[in-house]
């Protein structure tokens, strides 16, 4: 790639998951600071998640069909920023549930289309596309990083700020990046509903909605769980950030491990691996060492798992598929799943406590790998051009 695009790509990433390191870590602990329940801190971040289920698929169903690409993620993210500053309005229940809804749509709507359209500035070295994504991981830490200190001496009502700020480096950044060239002429048109009738792409989608469903109790409760049992602000920070440090390691490598090992295999490693990981973060909390090495496991609960199912969705949605292929990822998966998972990870907390929520989160990310390595169709073909 020219320099360019690679720094200005890079950028995207750089502040769009630096924001994704203030809201997931400590959006929680800042409800739980505004004396919400557990019940309604789930109800309340599923809705962030229960968004994602249609927001990408109708923003990739536009991009697909008119194209302007890079004009939607700039208008998405802006009215993103936008909606998000009506938060300091007020601070109920009610109003907290409308203004993350509304912001959620927009927000969702951005990154399925800038995966899109960093694939197309890739080109046929699209198996460079971790060298970039790598950075995004690079702003989580930073942010986890730093804001944990912060949070612990001036308070946790300063996060809503720092997510502003954020959110409008994002707008900016979009601003920065030119429209990469798409062609759609080599691929035959695909009706979408053919393609999604192959049990490979059911599987696929299947598998990636039951492992993010397994991330609601991390996602949503991991910091509140820390806190509970007696870790900082600073350690719940570097706790975050060893995690996303260890994915980091996967995105510079994963390239190659994609041609030797396969798409798919890794995809199945990542979900066994997952499993284990809520299984040792349930037994384990309160044994530093043994949490220490359930984090370096974000390597393959995200790092493994997303960069092949990028690879996957990209051989199974060609052309003028693109988008929404990517958009569906993201819908069933990080929307239908994360809202699922979080919604009952709030009431599983309430009944049973942290440990035994992560057990069930254990046994659904189990149920996605048989999925996977189950061959329900084994003579089932992706049709593609």
């Amino acid at each position: 790639m020219r320099a360019k695009p690679y720094y200005r790509l890079s950028a995207f990433y750089l502040f769009y998951f630096a924001s994704v390191g203030a809201f997931v870590p400590y959006w929680s602990l800042y409800l739980q600071n505004l004396s919400f329940s557990p019940a309604k801190i789930g109800e309340l971040l599923a809705i962030t998640m229960a968004t994602k289920i249609f927001a990408p698929y109708i923003w990739g169903w536009i991009a697909d069909h008119f194209g302007q690409r890079l004009r939607i993620i700039r208008v998405a993210t802006f009215l993103a920023a936008l909606s998000f500053a009506a938060i300091f309005y007020q601070q109920s229940f009610i109003w907290l549930a409308f203004v993350l809804g509304v912001y959620s749509f927009f927000w969702h709507a951005a990154l399925p289309q800038f995966e899109a359209t960093t694939i197309n500035h890739l080109g046929e070295h699209r198996i460079r596309y971790s060298r970039i994504r790598l950075w995004g991981s690079v702003g989580f830490i930073i942010s986890v990083v730093i804001l944990g200190p912060v949070f612990e001496r001036h308070g946790i009502h300063l996060l809503p700020f720092i997510i502003s700020v954020l959110l409008i480096a994002i707008w900016l950044a979009t601003l920065w990046l030119q429209p990469s060239s798409e062609s759609h002429q080599d691929h035959l048109y695909i009706p979408i509903l053919k393609t999604l009738k192959q049990w490979p792409v059911i599987s696929l989608l299947l598998a990636c909605l039951l492992m993010q469903a397994s991330h609601g109790a991390y996602y949503g409760f991991f910091s509140i769980y820390l806190e509970e049992h007696g870790y900082s602000g600073g350690q719940i920070g570097w706790l975050w950030a060893l995690g996303v440090i260890a994915e980091i390691f996967v995105f510079l490598l994963i390239h190659r491990w994609l041609v030797s090992i396969g798409a798919v295999r890794l995809f199945q490693l990542a979900l066994l691996i997952t499993s284990i990981r809520w299984v040792l973060i349930a037994l384990f909390v309160d044994n530093l060492p043994m949490l220490l090495f359930a984090q370096t496991m974000h390597a393959a609960s995200y790092g493994l798992y997303h960069a092949s199912a990028i690879e996957l969705v990209n051989r199974y949605f060609p052309g003028r598929l693109q988008g929404r292929g990517q958009a569906l990822y993201s819908s069933v998966g990080f929307g239908l799943g994360n809202a699922l998972g979080m919604l009952g990870s709030g009431y599983a907390w309430t009944l049973w406590g942290g440990s035994v929520t992560y057990l069930f989160a254990a046994v659904v990310c189990m149920i996605g790998l048989l999925v996977m390595i189950i061959p329900v169709q084994p003579k089932a073909k992706v049709v593609v051009a």
